[in-house]
């Protein structure tokens, strides 16, 4: 199975947390995550992500660091994440893709089933 980069938006604003619940029809749907998406050949993870993020967001980010990464596999997937933390820059949140989203604080992480990865990455913010 090949492995393969994936950037993550970890967007704050106001001490909350963008999360993002993925489509039901996806590999671990209905959890939830911090949005971005798989990188393509020859791509920065920095354009990588603002590209996923407009696709599946709507709205461009401001990238400011590398938090970041974790490595995953299970029977489907195996992947290298990458997490940057981001502000939103500009345009109206619209999703594309994913089921529901929120904006959270760090304590009401608990209150959600992230997918695997993004709930080890919780632990550094």
């Amino acid at each position: 199975m090949d492995k393969f980069n994936v950037v993550a938006a970890i967007i704050i604003k106001d001490n909350r947390f963008f999360i993002a619940q993925r489509n039901r029809n996806k590999h671990m749907g209905l959890s939830w995550e911090f949005p971005g998406g798989k990188v393509e050949q020859d791509e920065s993870f920095e354009k990588a992500l603002k590209r996923e993020i407009k696709e599946e967001l709507n709205i461009e980010i401001n990238i400011k660091k590398k938090l970041g990464e974790e490595n995953y596999q299970d029977d489907k997937i195996n992947v290298n994440l990458h997490y940057f933390i981001c502000s939103h820059a500009s345009g109206e949140i619209y999703l594309n893709e994913h089921e529901d989203s929120a904006w959270v604080t760090k304590n009401e992480f608990k209150n959600y089933n992230f997918a695997e990865g993004d709930s080890d990455i919780i632990k550094l913010l």
